[in-house]
């Protein structure tokens, strides 16, 4: 008869238990984020502001000696919003800045990706924004009124990266992005130049302690 503890037993019983895969990331901060759980103490700027710099629109098909950054992209966004509404108040600025804050940490993934795998994206990139929208002052979730002037400013900066950066005709970006938002050639020559990483890091910073300085 084979006794409780015998190697016979402990082979039946399979292998020994195994630690959950690992949720978090390390930053260069030195801050450690659990994506299932983010906490805003663990968020800073200057995380948000190196990874985005490095994190590429359009899955890096766009044009230029330098990859389109979402850091650059979310500066376009809030140059576009202070175009249509110039006495946008320093909450709705800053919520545009930090529209897509959550790349950072989980890359910008293409819209018809995310439509392939589902809710789950959406579930950890919400989960993210609400912790950094805290950690900055802002409300977890964002009433209407600043949601809808972000998204109207997202979609036209779509627009003008489509048809300047991206390959799009005018026709094509129109049936998906609407219609173009309204620069001035001196604008439109800054945001649409892909920069380095070094440029976007330090504009993104300097923009965001300005409207947070306001």
């Amino acid at each position: 008869m084979t006794s409780a503890n015998s190697p016979a037993d402990k082979t039946r019983a399979g292998p020994p238990h195994q630690k959950p895969p690992r949720a978090w990331q390390r930053m260069l901060s030195g801050r450690r984020l659990d994506l299932l759980d983010p906490s805003p103490l663990d968020i800073e700027i200057e995380d948000i502001a190196h990874g985005l710099a490095r994190v590429a629109r359009w899955n890096g098909q766009t044009i230029g000696a330098h990859t389109f950054s979402v850091a650059q992209h979310t500066l376009l966004v809030e140059a576009i919003l202070r175009e249509g509404m110039p006495r946008a108040d320093h909450r709705l600025r800053l919520a545009t800045l930090l529209h897509d804050a959550p790349e950072y940490v989980v890359g910008d993934m293409i819209s018809p990706f995310k439509t392939v795998i589902g809710g789950s994206y959406k579930a950890v990139e919400r989960r993210l924004l609400g912790a950094i929208h805290v950690r900055f002052g802002l409300p977890a979730a964002l009433p209407a009124d600043l949601t809808v002037p972000i998204k109207a400013a997202d979609t036209a900066a779509a627009y003008l990266e489509a048809t300047r950066l991206a390959g799009f005709s005018e026709t094509e970006a129109r049936r998906f992005f609407g219609r173009p938002p309204r620069l001035s050639a001196d604008m439109e020559a800054d945001f649409l130049t892909p920069w380095s990483t070094t440029r976007a890091e330090k504009r993104f910073l300097a923009r965001f302690r300005s409207v947070c300085a306001a």
